[in-house]
């Protein structure tokens, strides 16, 4: 049986593809996204992609802060959803949207769970030096990321990939694999599976602050946190009192005489020292200025090294 009203949440560019394909196979009757909120330099508001999308798509959308709020509760009810589809969404459902849609709701993560619940997944994998992650399609319940499991897709971790360029390939696959499932599921042929709570870890939300570069850390490391913050929160050091952004960097792991935290330069390329060795910083963007390679920063930084 496929259900006749489907209702999708999700906000960011993440969760695009899903929806581009839930659209293509099932009747969508209405979008749950984010809030618009201030963004770039003027802070202007700016709506989430899934907006964006909807619009194009000519989907009913709301925006509510919370899910909680009465109107927005009122909404999800006279739509009559069958089934809820959630790919990240950004809020946490309560017990009664999971139990409103006689199929209840079926979400699209970005990990091989129970590895990686929680906000940031992809970040989590690739600070973590993981060779795999991947997509895991699951039946929500109260707990974060912790339903049980329909059906799972693993991905390489590429040694250059960042969260940005993972997350592009995790979004198609989910969107892929949701398509895949959902039959199976809504015809009873794929049952949800618990997940292992014993190898249960969590991917908590990230702030701007942490990507401050601590270099008592690996060189590999430092490098792992620059892909894996790529594009927010941004890996970051503070050089003359300023916030210096690192953008690509390469680890140098060797006997050094270089202190931690030393600016010092390797052939033609800014370096810090850090725990085991040196940091290459090949492109950095400097507080008021364009990104720019490593060596043209250091054409114009000579207070470095």
């Amino acid at each position: 049986m496929a259900p006749r009203r489907v209702v999708f949440m999700g906000s960011p560019e993440f969760a695009l593809p899903t929806l581009k394909a839930l659209a293509e196979e099932y009747p969508i009757v209405g979008i749950v996204t984010q809030p618009d909120r201030p963004a770039g330099r003027g802070r202007s508001l700016t709506p989430p992609p899934v907006k964006l999308l909807s619009q194009d798509l000519g989907l009913p959308t709301i925006q509510p802060r919370r899910l909680r709020e009465p109107e927005a509760m009122e909404q999800l009810r006279r739509w009559e959803p069958d089934l809820i589809v959630v790919a990240a969404f950004g809020q946490i459902l309560r017990p009664d949207v999971l139990a409103l849609p006689p199929f209840g709701c079926i979400n699209v993560h970005g990990s091989l769970l129970p590895r990686w619940r929680g906000a940031a997944p992809v970040q989590a994998a690739i600070l973590a030096g993981d060779s795999s992650t991947g997509i895991t399609i699951m039946k929500m319940d109260p707990g974060i990321d912790t339903g049980p499991i329909l059906s799972q897709r693993a991905e390489p971790i590429l040694t250059t990939d960042t969260a940005r360029s993972l997350s592009d390939r995790l979004a198609n696959i989910g969107a892929d694999l949701l398509i895949e499932t959902l039959p199976g599921y809504l015809g009873g042929t794929i049952l949800p599976v618990s997940q292992d709570e014993s190898r249960a870890t969590y991917a908590p939300i990230l702030k701007k602050e942490d990507g401050l570069l601590d270099f008592t850390m690996t060189c590999e490391f430092l490098a792992r946190q620059v892909r894996a913050y790529q594009p927010w929160p941004g890996a970051y050091m503070i050089w003359q009192d300023q916030m210096l952004k690192i953008l690509r960097v390469s680890a140098v792991i060797e006997e050094t005489s270089i202190p931690i935290g030393q600016t010092t330069r390797r052939l033609g390329y800014p370096a810090v020292g850090t725990g085991d060795g040196l940091l290459i910083l090949e492109e950095l963007k400097p507080a008021g200025k364009r990104a720019m390679s490593g060596k043209d920063f250091l054409s114009g930084a000579k207070q470095w090294g």
